[in-house]
């Protein structure tokens, strides 16, 4: 029986990060605004079985699911675009693909055949394809392969995505996202690399069907029709991707080409409602004409990469256009802070968040970056390892536990205030075995978290090993850090808060997986929020005097 889900593939072609991922969550956009049900699957050419081991430095950061799965910082830019939550289904990397047939061998499955890449290979691959778009309900999903074709690691899904084409009963369409680089030197647009590598994926035996062109230049009718004549496709499907102001206005810009009623037509199906992006445009307003401006500081160790914290940096966009302010991030190594330079450092800052992470480097900066902001009455957002670094410093500064520490990075201290939880002991398995996905979370009122979120029962995502230790929670509290979220099922302490503090809230989840532009989270809103009141406050008290 024919499957009614229509298939879109996103390639890259000449050269990596040219943002397949925003093209295919803007298009995605597009054909949800016209009332079509979509996901989108990335495919990762890399060998790991998942990101969760990379280095940030490496891949960027690691974007975790409700269901617990660590996957590709695309699958946040889904979210974010789509404001629909993705699994562990929306991920497929070659090391899950391998793991799983050589699996299979070694029970006997392929009845004594040789296993090889195909059709062994190629056939998970299109089983793992497919698995969304049979068990989601979607019309339309759109499958962005991670890599560039001519990558040796690409060949597998490249092959597969040849094999789907030819199957009776599969309905898709290539999209093909490529450079046209401008030559100062000469003045023109050079369309040979695009040419080149619609050739690269012919010899592949896959003619795309639409091609996006990025280019930093407005493209002639005349580039694009030779484009197309060259490269066996209609002007029409050639689409221009011009750089943007901004990620948010590519759907718009995406809109303008007519990329969602190309994508239509070559699919047969209705154009249906005439998307207006009324919310999401409200929002871009708000972006592009704050009414007020501060500054953040982001200090973590992983700044040399800012896609290490990418989705914290939306959130705080998020937050910033809910508030109408542009936040102005300001990336502060952690290893450039002490205690004598702090002040200095970050005095000029309206609002101070201290970044996830994970082992040693860097930490004793976070935690003086996190007493000045306690000190200075600066509003403070501690995530994860930033609201453990904050109940460490409360520990040293206010308790006296001068030697406090978690045992992630002194296994002796004498105030192990951070402790591994009880059912991490004996795990020696890196990948996939932290405490990982959505949790419950019960809020107490009349706490700052309680004002943002509204609600007493929340949700929220996870990733770490180490905990509050919760034989110090008496002693926290009898001195102004309360802990005013408490996961109900196991007692554990999800969100800590300074009293007497204007905005001072450390939390052990991850509020900026579930942050998107329609949705911002709560937390990054009220802390936004807060540096603009404490800002204005600050400023009408100079005014004055």
């Amino acid at each position: 029986m024919p499957s009614s889900t229509k298939y879109i593939f996103v390639t890259g072609g000449v050269t990596s990060s040219l943002g397949k991922g925003i093209i295919a969550a803007s298009l995605a956009k597009l054909l949800q605004a016209r009332g079509y049900s979509v996901t989108i699957q990335k495919l990762d050419p890399y060998i790991n079985v998942d990101p969760g081991t990379l280095n940030p430095y490496e891949h960027g950061e690691c974007f975790v699911t409700d269901d617990g799965a660590e996957t590709d910082l695309d699958l946040g830019h889904y979210e974010r675009f789509l404001n629909v939550s993705t699994s562990q289904a929306n991920n497929v990397t070659t090391g899950r693909i391998y793991q799983h047939v050589i699996n299979q061998e070694r029970e006997g499955a392929y009845l004594g055949k040789t296993v090889q890449v195909i059709p062994h290979i190629t056939d998970e691959i299109k089983r793992r394809i497919k698995l969304l778009g049979n068990t989601g309900n979607y019309d339309i999903v759109i499958t962005e392969i991670g890599g560039t074709v001519g990558d040796i690691e690409s060949l597998p899904y490249v092959e597969a995505v040849r094999q789907l084409k030819w199957e009776p009963n599969f309905d898709c369409i290539v999209l093909h996202l490529t450079l046209v680089p401008y030559l100062a030197t000469s003045g023109e647009l050079k369309t040979k690399p695009t040419q080149h590598s619609v050739k690269a994926l012919l010899e592949s035996g896959v003619q795309p069907d639409i091609l996006a062109l990025r280019t930093e230049y407005k493209l002639t009718e005349g580039v694009k029709e030779k484009v197309a004549l060259f490269c066996n496709i209609e002007p029409k499907a050639v689409i221009q991707a011009i750089d943007a102001e901004t990620i948010y206005d590519v759907p718009n810009l995406m809109r303008e080409e007519e990329l969602d009623k190309v994508v239509l037509d070559k699919l047969s199906l209705p154009y249906k409602d005439e998307p207006t992006l009324t919310a999401w445009n409200e929002v871009l307003n708000k972006i592009k004409k704050p009414k007020h401006k501060i500054s953040i500081g982001l200090v973590g160790k992983y700044i040399e990469l800012k896609d290490s914290y990418k989705s914290i940096a939306e959130a705080l966009i998020h937050a910033g256009a809910n508030n109408e302010t542009e936040v102005d991030i300001k990336w502060i190594h952690s290893e450039s802070i002490n205690d004598d330079n702090a002040k200095e450092q970050l005095s000029s800052l309206d609002g101070i968040l201290v970044a996830p992470g994970f082992g040693e480097r860097g930490i004793e900066g976070k935690i003086s970056t996190i007493k000045y902001a306690r000190e200075s009455n600066t509003p403070f957002l501690g995530i994860c390892l930033g609201m453990q670094c904050a109940v460490i410093e409360f520990a040293r500064n206010v308790l006296g536990h001068s030697n406090a520490h978690s045992t992630e990075m002194e296994e002796n201290t004498s105030a192990p205030v951070i402790y591994l939880m009880e059912e991490q002991r004996s795990i020696t398995e890196k990948g996939g075995t932290m405490r990982l996905g959505a949790y419950p979370c019960k809020v107490s009122q009349g706490s700052i978290a309680y004002e943002a979120y509204k609600e007493n029962n929340i949700t929220e995502r996870h990733r770490h090993r180490y905990e509050f230790n919760n034989k110090y929670k008496e002693d926290f509290e009898n001195v102004g850090m309360k802990a005013t979220g408490i996961n109900p099922d196991n007692n554990l302490v999800e969100i800590v808060e300074v009293k007497h503090h204007p905005w001072f809230v450390g939390v052990q989840f991850h509020p900026e997986y579930k942050s998107t532009v329609i949705n911002p989270h709560p937390l990054f809103v009220g802390f936004i929020e807060a540096s603009v009141a404490v800002k204005n406050e600050s400023t009408l008290t100079s005014n004055n005097q």
